[in-house]
């Protein structure tokens, strides 16, 4: 519901954010893979309803056995923005979309204070395309199973900016062990994409306190993406 207090999002921020020039932290090269599994080479860059025809019936891990559906992605997939989150939850589950039910309500609130509408300015996928059962933490061998398709969407998409929202998502598309504590508040690069991490909003339900620096982080991207053109 609208009046809940833990799903409202922060004010409007102000038209201009006095931000510092931000450099690069982490580059990847336009041609670098992501470590895992390959892109199976039927599936051309622009196939999106192959694409996802292969992820609806993959097998390539132990959690197919366990997903009532896969989870594919929402959104704009020609949208400037990319939203990229960890795994499906239960509900994410049941429906067979990503962020349903209070996070992903809390999501869309951010989203509109910075002046974003979901299903027309951003594309939201997860690194995952199946829920790990108990939404246990992802095991890198089911991260590698997926790499190949989640590669195949940002391919597609083609954002100008991409936020990685909690732990697992940005450990794995910037190749790193650091925690959300230090990738916070800088400037990364996948493949030439400016990338920012923030907090996933399943933790933020969680923390509150941690939603007013996912704010400031939303901030960061918005600025990131002037700067790159947007």
């Amino acid at each position: 519901p609208a009046h809940d207090p833990k799903l409202a999002a922060p004010p409007e921020a102000p038209q201009t954010t006095e931000l510092a020039v931000i450099p690069p932290v982490v580059e990847r090269g336009p041609k670098a893979e992501p470590p895992g599994a390959e892109v199976p080479a039927e599936i051309a860059p622009a196939d999106w309803p192959l694409l996802q025809r292969k992820v609806a019936s993959c097998q390539d891990c132990r959690l197919c056995e366990t997903r009532t559906q896969t989870v594919f992605g929402r959104g704009n997939p020609q949208a400037r923005w990319m939203l990229i989150g960890e795994a499906p939850g239960e509900n994410e589950d049941k429906q067979g979309l990503p962020f349903v039910g209070r996070a992903g309500q809390l999501l869309d609130n951010m989203l509109a204070a910075a002046g974003l509408e979901r299903d027309q300015d951003v594309y939201i996928a997860n690194v995952l395309k199946c829920r790990p059962p108990g939404n246990r933490n992802p095991a890198p061998d089911e991260i590698a199973a997926c790499n190949g398709y989640l590669l195949q969407q940002i391919r597609h998409v083609q954002p100008v900016l991409i936020v990685a929202l909690g732990r697992f998502a940005a450990q794995t598309l910037l190749e790193t062990e650091d925690s959300i504590s230090k990738l916070r508040g800088k400037a990364h690069r996948y493949q030439g994409v400016p990338l920012v991490v923030s907090y996933h909003p399943a933790y933020l339900l969680r923390n509150q306190p941690d939603k007013a620096k996912a704010w400031q982080d939303l901030l960061l991207a918005r600025e990131i993406y002037r700067q790159a053109g947007g």
